[in-house]
């Protein structure tokens, strides 16, 4: 089959022919029909974080599952799935404490999943490595859909869309009538606006710099909209949430943000930190600040999700109108034009760009 190698950080990927094994126990093939490109794969791309080199990278895809590999349990070729990369082991202490999202078990993602046809070894990139015509994964890391469920908004859901939702909806546990602050309106900043509104969030303030994302905010629900670098902006938070907001989510990775954003929360509120800095940075804080106004500093991985029960409840939500994922795509792509989908992705205006592969 056709891939996206990664040879070197930072350069084109080149498409190439590789070998794709068969599904081994617990694992399952599918043929990819969409995959969208995320900031995360953009990351790997350029080196930021570890990973050897050739890889196949791309983790927000959507298919069709064509083999199974053996004790695979309620799924079946043709099924309609979402691929994500949370992939877990159902025996280590998280995965027993219903945090699959944080499952312990080892993956070497150089185990020969994906390999080039001389033999040479391809890394499986972030235990997916949807950036080519089909993949084969554990049978955990798929979720069904629908088949009237177009699969370039199947792809939004392996990862953009329940990272900023459940970052909302598990992670902070937004209550009917709390108000949030949502710094970044990007692609998971825009999703964790829809999981504030569909929790019930009274006030909902979305906070950046491009005045296209703040109107964008608007359409996906923030109920205001403050220029990141407008002077007086944490007495503007003050006064709209009457001392702060219940709940602040930093959606981008600027360091700036994070060491702003405790100072938008209330006192007893919580900063969650769902955006991505590289390696190595660092935020400020102020222990005897954090300890004096009771507030919470809390990590949202992939929007705590269990992939099987948030996947379908976000499918409904889109079938009954109350999730926008048509308007969550800014561009739709070829295979063969992967690498200019890579490019403009890298563009601020960008919310998620999709390459759509031809069946």
């Amino acid at each position: 089959m056709k891939a996206a190698l990664c040879r070197a950080f930072g350069e084109p990927l080149t498409i190439e022919e590789v070998v794709l094994r068969a599904p081994g126990p617990g694992e399952v093939q599918v043929a990819i029909e969409a995959v969208a490109i995320c900031h995360s794969d953009l990351g790997y791309i350029d080196g930021i974080w570890a990973s050897q080199l050739p890889a196949v990278y791309g983790h927000e895809a959507a298919g069709r599952i064509t083999a199974l590999g053996e004790g695979v349990r309620g799924l079946a070729p043709g099924d309609a799935v979402v691929v994500s990369m949370i992939r877990s082991c159902g025996q280590c202490r998280a995965c027993r404490t219903g945090k699959p999202f944080l499952c312990a078990a080892a993956y070497d993602r150089g185990n020969g999943v994906l390999q080039l046809p001389d033999g040479t070894v391809v890394e499986h990139g972030l235990a997916t490595g949807g950036f080519a015509e089909a993949c084969v994964v554990h049978a955990s890391q798929v979720a069904k859909v629908p088949d009237d469920l177009p699969m370039e908004l199947g792809a939004l859901l392996a990862c953009g869309v329940i990272t900023g939702t459940g970052a909302v909806i598990n992670t902070a546990g937004v209550r009917a009538g709390e108000s949030v602050v949502v710094i970044g309106a990007g692609g998971v900043g825009l999703n964790a606006i829809q999981g504030a509104r569909l929790a019930g969030a009274g006030r909902i303030i979305a906070i950046d710099l491009a005045e296209e994302k703040l109107a964008a905010a608007t359409e996906f629900g923030a109920t205001d909209v403050l220029k990141a670098d407008m002077k007086g902006l944490r007495r503007a938070v003050m006064g709209l949430t009457e001392g702060g907001a219940d709940h602040v989510f930093v959606a981008v990775g600027a360091i700036a943000a994070y060491n702003q954003a405790p100072s938008l929360a209330c006192k007893g509120g919580q900063v969650v930190m769902v955006g991505m800095p590289p390696s190595g940075a660092r935020m400020e804080v102020e222990p005897v600040i954090v300890a004096a106004t009771a507030q919470r500093l809390t990590g949202s991985f992939m929007g705590a999700t269990v992939v099987q029960r948030d996947i379908p409840y976000l499918v409904e939500m889109w079938r009954q109108g109350r999730l926008k994922l048509e308007e969550l795509i800014t561009r739709r792509y070829r295979f063969d034009e992967i690498n200019q989908a890579i490019a403009d992705a890298r563009q601020g205006h960008v919310r998620r760009n999709v390459i759509v592969m031809e069946r």
